[in-house]
Order: C-alpha cells, then structure tokens, then sequence
C-alpha cells in the first residue's frame, strides 16, 4: 500500500499516513512558470494499491487538476489500484439543473475523476447522497457522526440538549445523531430569498432552556448558522454549538461567526483551516484522520466500510 498527498491538505494526509503505520510516499508537485501542473511520483507504485488523498476544495479548480494529472501520473505508473480520497468533495453543491442551460457540475467532476484513471473513490459526508450514483466506480461515503457523537459526549453528558437541523434538507443527517444519542430533534423552517441569502423562520421542536446543536455539513459564509443561532437564542436557547463537517468558510463567514451568538463552532480538518479559522476563539477542529485511516486500512484487506457506522 502506498499514501500519496496533494497540495490541498498535508497535514491531514501525515495523520492519515501515521494512522495506517505508513509514510507518505515522495511525491513532487509543482507549477510551470505558466502555472501549469506537473506531478511526478518520486517512487515505484507497479502493481501497488495507491491512495491519492485530496480535497478539492479552495482553490478548487487547482486543487481538482492536481488531482487528475496525479492520478493520470500513477495510471502510467502502473499502480494496481488508485483510490482517490477526497475528504471534501468540491462541487457538490451543483447536483442538480438549477434552471435551464445550467450543468451538474458535481456529475462532470466524477467523469474527469473515473476518466482520469480511478478505480475508487473515498469520501466523507457529500452534499448529496445520490453523488455516489455519478460516479460507474465503487465509491464509499463516510460520516463524521461518529467524530461528532463521541465529542457531544464529552461536552454534553448529563446535560439537557437537543440536535437542531438548521434546514428541513439536512434532517436524515441531524436525525441520525439524534437517535444515536437518544435525544430529541428540532428543525429550523428557513426562506432563502437568493443565494448566499438566508432568512430565519421558525422552529419547529422545544428549545427552551436546553443547549443546542447545529448539525450541517458545510458552512460556507455563515449566514445560516449565523441567523439559525439567533433565532435559537431568542427561544430562550441556553447555549447553541455547531457541529460541521466541512469547513469551507468563505468570507465573510469568521467575522460572522465571531459576532454571532453562536458559543462555539465544531469542525473537521478535511479542509485545510486557513490562519483566521485557527485563530478564531469560537472555533475548534476534529480530526478525521482515524476514521479515513481507519477505511482506508479496510479497503486494502477488502473487509466491509460501512460497518465502520453499523
């Protein structure tokens, strides 16, 4: 078995590596004076099962090219198997024709990736399930819930809390971490006049007095989050936390966040955090290192993923 990591993610990439007993193989990746990529692997991968782990998150379109042009380096290599692990899979939010003569452009991403040379795909928590149906490989789907549902453990026992969805979309989600941790859930009615526009409009569930946890699985500006939270508190919230899986957090999403009644914001490293993001006092990170590590090992002895959720 041989780990590679592109650009986008590292430090996640060693922890991956360190987990599974491994090191990351030597892998060069740089940029043309034109800012074209070139990738060379540093080391035989003949008849090896290869991961290549990359999140194709900002800059997406570089971060996606070093991806294929990596995977086409190892076809050509001669790698027995090439799973691609994409901890935050970019594009995802574009599953579907939002008008006429729009693409799906999450579908286009999975042909380039299957084209490329793939033979495998891992990821954590897309958008949208269906996305496995876009890929013609075998393609695995973590969760964070179970990196979620051991830190509310840790933060919560004993407590009087509640798993709030902050959208009717995300409620299969938050609806699976509340019966794992055999609480109560309540949903967030939202309005989104345009994109990147969210309007608060009611509660659906009992609130009051109780500390509540967002679940969602990505956070880009904030205003979701940022407006769910004030509305939780104006119900009389005690304490409202915000468990996310990716944290793309464009701008302006930390001044929101820092000037929100959010009390803390909960993580996973699948995005590189930015320096802002670390500095932020109302934000922590959960490392998911393990989880994939852990799937990864399993895939390499063809034992079951998803019982890694059973």
């Amino acid at each position: 078995m041989k780990i590679i990591s592109g650009n986008s993610n590292l430090e996640l990439a060693q922890e991956i590596a360190q987990y599974t007993k491994n090191s990351l193989a030597e892998t060069t990746m740089t940029r043309f004076s034109d800012k074209e990529i070139f990738v060379e692997i540093g080391e035989n991968v003949r008849g090896e099962d290869v991961f290549l782990i990359q999140s194709t998150s900002f800059p997406a379109n570089d971060n996606l090219m070093e991806l294929l042009v990596a995977i086409d380096a190892l076809k050509r290599g001669s790698a027995a198997r090439i799973t691609a692990v994409l901890p935050y899979f970019g594009y995802a939010r574009q599953d579907r024709k939002t008008g006429p003569r729009t693409p799906i452009s999450a579908k286009l991403v999975a042909n380039l990736i299957t084209t490329a040379g793939a033979n495998r795909v891992l990821t954590m928590d897309l958008h949208a399930g269906q996305i496995q149906g876009f890929f013609d490989i075998p393609t695995d789907n973590l969760f964070a819930a179970p990196v979620f549902i051991e830190d509310i453990k840790k933060k919560f026992s004993g407590k009087d809390f509640i798993i709030i969805s902050p959208d009717v979309g995300g409620v299969v989600r938050a609806r699976a971490i509340a019966k794992r941790l055999d609480c109560d859930l309540a949903i967030i009615d939202k309005r989104r006049e345009k994109a990147s526009v969210s309007e608060v409009m009611n509660i659906i569930g009992e609130i009051k007095n109780k500390h509540c946890i967002l679940i969602d699985d990505i956070c880009d500006t904030a205003g979701t989050l940022s407006n769910a939270a004030k509305a939780l508190k104006e119900e009389k919230a005690k304490s409202v936390y915000a468990y996310i899986t990716h944290g793309v957090l464009s701008e302006p999403a930390i001044e929101r966040i820092n000037n929100s009644p959010i009390d803390k914001m909960i993580i996973t490293d699948s995005i590189l955090a930015r320096e802002d993001v670390r500095s932020s006092k109302k934000i922590e990170q959960l490392s998911i290192a393990p989880l994939i590590g852990e799937a990864i090992g399993r895939i390499t002895e063809n034992k079951s993923v998803s019982s890694l959720f059973a």
